[in-house]
């Protein structure tokens, strides 16, 4: 075995283990929950929950920013197949403008719990925030958790790969902003898009509000 693979093994085996000790201790389900596009300029906030099978772990699972794209296609297609039970939520830019970002990625992971359908005994939710609609006694925050567990890892995979293809898809709609290579986020491309053309339907007002006001972009 390649050091490389090694190395995968051994966080695979380590992000199984912090959710075991999680199952033994509450004993029961355990739904890891993460999001994805906080930071984008358009487009949706995105989440997944997932409920992984503990005795059969994907090897590979990592922080999906740790992943290339490549790789983050064979884990989404290998944990949609063999989890216990997966599903996304999200909400739109219009909520985000509404509720505001962190609001609305909460907002995108309760919704993502609800879709799961099934019994489950602890949320554990990447980040320091719970989620206001789950009771606080079933749901647990963890720092840094898309890179401490592997059900958040997981979710976080799912998460991204969805995002990334509506943000696709977006692109055939509006293709000036180059949604598919900056999948809504700030480049100097997609600043000087907003700039020439102004907003589209998916753009965040309030993000691109006070990207104007940070760097005088005409609005």
């Amino acid at each position: 075995m390649s050091e490389k693979a090694s190395s995968h093994s051994k966080v695979t085996k380590a992000l199984y283990c912090f959710d075991q000790n999680i199952f033994d201790e509450c004993g029961g389900s355990v739904v890891g929950t993460d999001e994805v596009g906080r930071g984008s300029l358009a487009g949706p906030v995105v989440a997944a929950a997932v409920v992984l099978d503990l005795k059969k772990p994907l090897d590979g699972i990592n922080d999906s920013k740790k992943l290339t794209a490549q790789k983050r296609e064979i884990l989404y297609q290998k944990i949609t197949s063999e989890a216990i039970r997966w599903a996304v939520g999200s909400a739109s830019p219009e909520e985000i403008d509404k509720l505001n970002i962190l609001q609305a990625s909460l907002l995108a992971m309760h919704r993502a719990v609800e879709k799961l359908g099934c019994d489950w005994k602890l949320v554990i939710v990447d980040g320091n925030k719970l989620i206001p609609q789950i009771d606080n006694d079933k749901q647990r925050t963890v720092v840094g958790g898309d890179a401490t567990s592997a059900s958040i890892a997981a979710a976080s995979i799912i998460a991204k790969v969805t995002r990334d293809h509506i943000m696709d898809d977006y692109n055939k709609k509006h293709p000036l902003y180059e949604f598919h290579n900056n999948k809504g986020y700030a480049t100097e491309h997609h600043r000087r898009c907003i700039e020439e053309h102004g907003m589209c339907e998916i753009h965040r007002r309030t993000f691109c509000e006070v990207l104007a006001t940070q760097t005088r972009l005409p609005l």
